[in-house]
């Protein structure tokens, strides 16, 4: 069993307090304390984390998060580094993608930032990640996907449609790019113009 999403848990943790808690993030609206609260509530307050995903419910979900994130922000951070006991098993699937992305939030979200080293290791489990968040999120776009990359089995989203668009990058770039973070990925994109235009600007994530 693997442990990629307890050690960037972890790193993440330590992004949130070394930044503060007004630091700006890749999410739109959000400071690192809104990005905490995200994290505290999905794992924590599942009367809530529905309205992550369902909008009937979103407002309760924004009231709970917003007042987690006037709270202690060390002790919030805590509450993201500790995490809930009985879900530490299933942390690995519930939470690889979740906190490399939201790690590179922070990061990426200040100018000068730079590409991380990331093992072999982690970086085959990324890619085994990017096939699924790329085939869910942008299983609308009107063309076909190709895409590949270093440590990148090349896979196809959207096979059936006639126009074609390439996505290249290692791992963790294209897991960051079909999370919806077009523009702060380093992938490259050869295709049509405009389609390559439609994919950089496409609401994509999950």
């Amino acid at each position: 069993m693997t442990a990629f999403a307890q050690a960037e848990r972890a790193a993440l943790a330590d992004a949130l307090l070394a930044a503060g808690p007004d630091a700006p993030t890749l999410c739109d609206g959000w400071a690192t304390r809104d990005l905490a609260a995200h994290l505290v509530l999905r794992e924590h307050r599942p009367d809530a984390a529905a309205g992550i995903m369902l909008k009937p419910v979103a407002g309760h979900t924004r009231k709970v998060q917003d007042g987690l994130a006037a709270g202690d922000y060390p002790a919030l951070v805590e509450r993201v580094r500790k995490g809930p006991v009985l879900l530490r098993p299933f942390d690995e699937a519930m939470n690889v993608v979740e906190f490399f992305v939201h790690h590179e939030d922070i990061r990426r979200a200040t100018p000068g930032w730079s590409q991380r080293p990331i093992s072999r290791g982690y970086s085959q489990s990324l890619a085994k990640n990017a096939q699924r968040t790329a085939r869910l999120s942008a299983r609308r776009f009107p063309a076909r996907i190709e895409v590949g990359g270093p440590d990148v089995e090349a896979f196809t989203v959207n096979p059936k449609q006639e126009r074609t668009v390439t996505v290249t990058g290692a791992p963790g770039e294209l897991v960051l790019f079909f999370s919806g973070r077009q523009s702060s990925a380093d992938v490259s994109i050869t295709g049509d113009d405009d389609l390559v235009a439609r994919l950089r600007g496409a609401r994509l994530g999950i």
